[in-house]
């Protein structure tokens, strides 16, 4: 039983030994400043900047977005070897504690045959128990590293996005002066900027698939008036070839025609095109469907 009771006691120490190494860990990340504290921070800034250029900037929201879902990603994993830890400490002390028979034990046992079969199968239960569970803290700990360092680069993102429209206000207010603040009037709730946009659109393209504009309660441009989307499908589809390139159509019309109309930005085939940024098309993460991601409708908001 000595012999037993030494050689678990060898797998409690080896178990623990993982401990310290995740601890560093851990200390280390506390030395850096907490990734979700500063996604707080960076999003009441880059909320703060959408009110100041009137209307969310795609690129900072796509940022923003990323940013949330790595960090979120790494403090689940997080959580997930936390509870492989304790998993694996239970383990050790249960194992410990049983003093499972050794070989010695077995070829010596001069008893019940079948309780010492019974407790070489669950010595042997434990041991792939054990194994396994140590697998999963190996991958769980090369799994938690990769997230945390994409959380950490995509927040630099984010800080540097935030800093290069700062840098950038000079031209950006520019833009908004020379469109001017208009508020919505009229019955439909639009500003008279949406109102000339939307006529001129559907007297330049036929829109079997309908459209809509005001979306009342709506935190962004549907909610105040200056947006509008142009439906190229319905129930969620993937639009038609045809209706793919009236799509596509619309989206380089509001481009070129941008500049005289107050364009500020279109959204079209989860991709985005914000003219204060001046970046050209950018692709968006998967938001989750094909209306979130802008693949059935074409997206128009104005200045």
């Amino acid at each position: 039983m000595r012999s037993t009771r030494s050689t678990t006691l060898g797998v409690v120490l080896s178990l623990l030994l993982l401990i310290p190494t995740m601890a560093g860990a851990a200390v280390q990340r506390a030395a850096k400043p907490d990734p979700e504290a500063e996604l707080r921070r960076l999003t009441q800034e880059a909320s703060q900047l959408n009110k100041d250029y009137r209307g969310q900037v795609q690129s900072l929201e796509e940022t923003r977005v990323q940013a949330g879902k790595a960090t979120a990603n790494a403090k689940s994993l997080r959580a997930a070897l936390a509870a492989a830890k304790m998993d694996i400490v239970r383990f050790a002390q249960t194992a410990y504690m049983g003093g499972a028979l050794d070989d010695t034990n077995l070829l010596s046992f001069d008893g019940d045959a079948d309780n010492v079969l019974s407790q070489a199968a669950t010595m042997s239960y434990l041991a792939s128990q054990r194994a396994a569970q140590l697998n999963r803290i190996q991958s769980l700990i090369k799994k938690a590293k990769v997230a945390e360092k994409s959380a950490e680069e995509k927040i630099v993102r984010l800080q540097k996005d935030i800093a290069d429209l700062k840098k950038d206000r000079v031209r950006i207010e520019g833009l908004l002066a020379k469109y001017g603040f208009q508020t919505p009037s009229g019955s439909g709730g639009l500003t008279p900027r949406t109102v000339a946009m939307r006529n001129l659109v559907l007297q330049s393209f036929p829109m079997p698939y309908g459209y809509g504009c005001l979306r009342p309660g709506d935190p962004g441009d549907h909610g105040s008036g200056r947006a509008c989307d142009f439906m190229m499908s319905t129930g969620g589809q993937f639009p038609t070839a045809d209706a793919k390139a009236r799509g596509d159509r619309l989206a380089q019309w509001a481009i070129t025609n941008g500049p005289r109309l107050g364009v500020m930005y279109i959204i079209w085939q989860q991709r985005y095109y914000d003219v204060r940024t001046g970046a050209g098309w950018k692709m968006m993460s998967n938001r989750g469907g094909n209306t979130a991601n802008h693949i059935d409708h074409v997206h128009i908001s104005m200045f």
